[in-house]
């Protein structure tokens, strides 16, 4: 009966080596996750990226006839 003690707190110690490892290791994840600003960054750009694309489409929706007629306009006049 000794001996099955001495098994079950041995197994629960190993076990409990294991908790501790496992959440120190969650611990440096978590801390590195929080540090990390890259994500951040690349949001950063694409909002960025996607303002420019929308200024973009709105000249080309306001001029985009204009100047399509004018370079027809001129086009055809350079031709016979």
């Amino acid at each position: 009966m000794e001996f099955a003690k001495l098994q079950v707190m041995a197994c629960l110690s190993m076990t409990m080596d294991r908790i501790k490892e496992l959440c120190s290791v969650a611990d440096n994840q978590i801390r590195r996750f929080g540090s990390d600003e890259r994500a951040a960054t690349a949001i950063e750009y694409a909002m960025i990226a996607a303002g420019i694309a929308a200024s973009i489409s709105g000249v080309i929706l306001t001029l985009g006839s204009t100047l399509k007629s004018n370079f027809y306009d001129k086009l055809a006049a350079l031709l016979p």
